[in-house]
């Protein structure tokens, strides 16, 4: 999420289980579950739907 947010991104609401981050420049957004890791596969794959820059 500190990636997403150093990006541009910002939340857009809480669920219970999941946030939603939105990129307002590309006017995309994408739902992010909330666990202390995520893996490098959904990592990737929440920057890509939100286009952004991948984790390095």
């Amino acid at each position: 999420m500190r990636h997403l947010r150093n990006q541009g991104c910002e939340p857009l609401r809480e669920g219970g289980s999941q946030s939603v981050y939105v990129n307002r420049a590309a006017g995309k957004a994408s739902a992010i579950p909330r666990h202390r890791e995520i893996n490098d596969f959904l990592a990737h794959k929440i920057c890509k739907d939100l286009q952004v820059l991948l984790v390095p």
